[in-house]
């Protein structure tokens, strides 16, 4: 069990929305770096271990930049998030190229990075081939099917869109040996925000052995395997979060059995964390600008889901809300905490015991630091909120501003409007 905590007391938080008004992200650079730290201590241990950071979890370049400082790499999916790698300075094999029903100029631009490109398919390798080339360096993403279970947020593997079947892997590596590559990693991703820390060894024993029989049917040794990510965080002030030094020497301790046997010992281990990263490092800063009270009592915030989505999006998703000046106050409320968006389910707690709430009350929601700010949309016109860095310093930078309504409409070709308003 875990406490939740916010790095600001209410004094300092109202001087620090006077000059930046709610909503607004909040990360904490320090926490960050801590974290990032406890993990390269503890994976340490495995061979040639390489954290790439999820940037979809938290698509900014100071937070890469930050994370860069302290050994990562990068893991993109898009050729907006390899712009973003490369703005922060990360490159070469330095960035993982995990895509999917990817278009050719995202390929182009991979390769143009040095990156390492992780084919989601197997019509991808002509489709590489023809469009950008194959790298010496490529991986294969995998999909167990039947063989490994998901959790509720990623879905079965059986069900999802993603990855080779294991005939599929088989055929491909001397496919793609064929054509030119000479290094070969394996990548799988079979869960999302899962604390079962037995679950994540049996992903990695799923994988050794699959390159141990990469390895007796193709003759080809697998130079890494991305272990990939989801590893959940404590949403809950009661959940557990996942021991590091424990999984690492459960990951270790199968690679002893399974690899080194082998004679794959020189294979190096990937993993590409995101919301462990920075998720408990992020808090979304409201103010309550309403209450309602019909057939039950609601808070309206002057942020919506559009600022997070998490808590609409998956039914089981949960985030802890604090109001600040009130934290050790009795919880002798019963609310809906809600946004303004013309949906229902724009709720970021439902039924939630909280102290009294008042229009004008700072209201803090916890775990925001990954998938949060970077799910944010417009629909309504809703604008998304900026962005904050506490400094390891205690000062405090803007590192994204608010949009404004300028960049909602700065997409609008604004003179093909008006002949076309002049030709009706």
């Amino acid at each position: 069990m875990g406490e939740k905590t916010f790095p600001l007391p209410k004094e300092e938080l109202e001087k620090l929305v006077r000059r930046y008004p709610t909503p607004f992200y909040l990360y904490d650079e320090r926490g960050i770096r801590e974290n990032a730290r406890a993990l390269t201590r503890a994976f340490g241990i495995l061979p040639g271990f390489l954290e790439y950071f999820a940037v979809k979890a938290l698509p900014n370049p100071f937070i890469l930049k930050i994370l860069s400082s302290e050994g990562f790499g990068a893991d993109c999916s898009s050729y907006a998030e390899l712009l973003l790698a490369d703005m922060a300075g990360i490159r070469g094999e330095r960035i993982m190229f995990s895509s999917n029903e990817t278009p050719a100029r995202e390929y182009k631009a991979a390769r143009d990075l040095g990156a390492v490109i992780n084919l989601d398919d197997f019509t991808h390798i002509d489709y590489l081939e023809r469009h950008a080339g194959i790298p010496e360096l490529i991986s294969c993403r995998y999909n167990p099917g039947s063989a490994k279970s998901g959790n509720a947020i990623i879905g079965k593997p059986l069900e999802a869109k993603y990855g080779f079947t294991r005939d599929q892997i088989l055929r491909a590596y001397p496919l793609l040996a064929a054509k030119g590559a000479r290094r070969f990693g394996i990548h799988a991703m079979v869960a999302s925000n899962e604390l079962f820390l037995e679950y994540h060894i049996e992903t990695a024993r799923m994988l050794f052995e699959l390159a141990v029989e990469i390895k007796e049917k193709t003759g080809l040794a697998l130079e890494f395997i991305n272990l990939g990510g989801g590893v959940g965080i404590p949403y809950k002030v009661e959940d557990q979060a996942i021991d590091y030094q424990e999984l690492a020497e459960g990951i270790e301790g199968l690679y002893r059995s399974i690899i080194v046997p082998a004679g794959l010992g020189s294979l190096r281990i990937r993993i590409e964390w995101g919301r462990a990263i920075t998720g408990p490092y992020g808090w979304l800063v409201s103010t309550a600008i309403h209450t309602k009270s019909i057939y039950r009592e609601y808070i309206g915030l002057d942020s919506c889901m559009a600022d997070l989505m998490r808590p609409a999006l998956y039914s089981t998703a949960y985030h802890h809300i604090t109001v600040a000046g009130k934290e050790t106050a009795p919880s002798t409320e019963t609310y809906d905490v809600v946004g303004s968006l013309c949906e229902n389910n724009d709720k970021f707690a439902i039924q939630r015991s909280l102290p009294k709430i008042d229009p004008g009350d700072l209201v803090i929601i916890h775990d925001a630091g990954a998938h949060g700010r970077a799910m944010g949309f417009n629909y309504n016109g809703k604008l998304r909120c900026g962005e904050l860095l506490l400094r390891s310093d205690g000062t405090i930078m803007q590192i994204r501003r608010p949009e404004t309504v300028e960049d909602y409409f700065a997409t609008l070709d604004r003179e093909a409007f008006k002949n076309f308003q002049e030709n009706l």
